[in-house]
């Protein structure tokens, strides 16, 4: 399916446009699974309702061969809350509306089922408001990592995009969305040489003992995310008494606003023992999952 480019600056949509009265067709073929989910998010964005990626099917050889995408408020909602006077709200309603694809004989990918029946209202004019839709491009985020570096204030930065394109609704992303880029870049910018320093630090223990270990994640661009180390004796620590970890990430430091991670364990004693410590960008699941 030849498809041609109607909005370039939103990241992920791939180079597709639709007119009013298109929709996805069991049977139409796509040359790659982005440009397939890049085709249902904008169906989505012109009908009024957000989509998701709902399952993943893979072959023996983790080759994906089957996908399905849904309506962004399918499955039911289980609420965990014990507040029953006052329940907190949440827009999943069991939506059964989806699209189903596989790959196809000649490696095209072949929409296989679709369903386009939604039990909510929907709305057109506020979809630039999900969070599928909502992207900041590449030369933008530069654009205000750059602005935040000259100290412009978040606020007047997103202003001055929104200028760019003449109106807020031709902006795909919202004033939110600039603060939490900017405030995950700040997380992740070191002073000049810094990242380094620590790298050549741990290095240099390292070569005065073989039992040091340290962990460093860098991201895309070359920034350090995460870091973690232990000396041999915290290492030697924990194989006695690493039943039971806890880890506190209460502690920020000052200049670049990283978390700090102390792992503790409890001895034979009842004592609390330091067993390793780290710093943070982000407090996600990842990190610990590394260590």
């Amino acid at each position: 399916m030849d498809l041609k480019s109607s909005d370039a600056s939103i990241e992920g949509l791939g180079d597709i446009v639709l007119d009013d009265s298109e929709v996805p067709i069991v049977g139409m073929l796509f040359e790659e699974l982005d440009e397939l989910f890049g085709y249902y998010k904008i169906y989505g964005q012109r009908k009024g309702f957000s989509v998701k990626r709902r399952t993943v099917n893979k072959d023996i050889d983790e080759r994906i061969k089957y996908v399905t995408f849904s309506c962004g408020r399918s499955n039911k909602y289980i609420s965990k809350s014990e507040n029953w006077v006052n329940p907190r709200l949440n827009a999943k309603n069991d939506c059964k509306a989806r699209m189903s694809a596989c790959i196809a004989k000649e490696g095209k990918w072949e929409i296989t089922k679709f369903l386009d029946v939604h039990n909510h209202a929907m709305s057109p004019t506020h979809s630039r408001f999900f969070s599928c839709n909502r992207k900041i491009n590449t030369h933008i985020k530069r654009q205000l990592e750059i602005n935040d570096i000259a100290g412009i204030r978040p606020n007047k930065s997103h202003n001055a995009q929104v200028i760019g394109v003449g109106e807020h609704e031709n902006l795909h992303f919202l004033e939110q969305d600039t603060r939490n880029l900017l405030a995950k870049v700040r997380r992740l910018r070191l002073g000049e040489g810094d990242a380094n320093v620590i790298q050549s630090y741990f290095m240099q223990i390292q070569s005065h003992n073989d039992g040091f270990f340290s962990l460093i994640d860098w991201d895309d661009n070359g920034r350090l995310k995460n870091v973690f180390w232990a000396d041999p004796r915290r290492m030697a620590t924990c194989r006695e008494f690493g039943d039971v970890i806890t880890f506190d990430t209460t502690y920020l430091t000052n200049k670049y606003d990283m978390q700090f991670i102390s792992f503790v364990g409890v001895n034979h004693h009842g004592q609390s023992i330091l067993l390793g410590c780290g710093l943070i960008s982000n407090e996600d699941r990842h990190f610990y999952l590394a260590i």
